[in-house]
């Protein structure tokens, strides 16, 4: 892993870029620490959503809110075909970024090297995932193949989309404790397509939690309690 940026501080979160290599793709990242880091090793993997990128509003929300209030550490990356991982001028196309049927198995290899990366630099502990809408395209299947993720927030996803078998091959793997957000007028992914993902979904201890609204619009209240539900899981509350 190679530091492409000199670590800065804002309000008690330390950010920092980097850039590793994982089977020739040059993966763009940045990672989030409480100023004062202890030796917990604790690390949440934040997944963006589609023409989104590592440092969109909502997921530097995240990163910020699990910093300051829970000490726990996080990392974002650019998906395929978003952030940097876009020629210059090129705007994301979240179609075709998911076109190659290897899409899904390269962006699972992505977050098994970003995260066995950062562990080598901030030391083994347990590992949460948060990811909605494409960060649960994404998540899903991560969270069948990777044992180091405890607990995990996804949502704004059903059995659709260009990797829908992927995802329903993967949900009954999942064993840990998972919170997933529906929105009931979701115009981009079906209720029902919602619903059914969350019912696949193998794990014995896991929460849907809906609202009414569009796909974007869930409550700000929420999105910060994601962070809360977390952070308990890693024993830090």
């Amino acid at each position: 892993m190679q530091w492409t940026s000199e670590p800065t501080i804002s309000r008690k979160v330390e950010e920092t870029e980097f850039k590793l290599n994982c089977q020739g793709r040059s993966i763009p990242g940045i990672l989030w620490r409480p100023e004062k880091q202890g030796e917990n090793g604790r690390l949440a993997l934040l997944g963006h959503g589609g023409t989104s990128h590592k440092r969109s509003d909502y997921i530097l929300a995240v990163a910020r809110w699990l910093a300051r209030s829970h000490g726990i550490a996080s990392i974002a990356i650019d998906g395929p075909g978003h952030g940097e991982r876009l020629e210059t001028g090129q705007k994301p196309d979240f179609q075709t970024a998911w076109d190659a049927e290897e899409t899904t198995a390269n962006i699972v290899a992505d977050w098994r090297a970003s995260l066995d990366a950062v562990q080598d630099f901030l030391g083994q502990g347990p590992v949460a995932y948060w990811g909605l809408s494409m960060g649960t395209m994404i998540g899903l299947p991560l969270l069948a193949q990777e044992p180091r993720i405890v607990v995990a927030l996804l949502g704004l996803m059903g059995v659709w989309g260009p990797n829908k078998k992927q995802l329903l091959e993967a949900a009954p793997k999942i064993t840990c404790p998972l919170r997933f957000l529906l929105q009931w007028d979701d115009e981009i992914v079906p209720r029902e397509r919602g619903l059914m993902l969350f019912d696949a979904i193998g794990s014995k201890n896991k929460a849907l939690h809906a609202h009414p609204g569009l796909h974007s619009a869930v409550p700000m209240i929420t999105m910060r309690k994601t962070t809360h539900y977390l952070a308990a899981h890693l024993n830090v509350d």
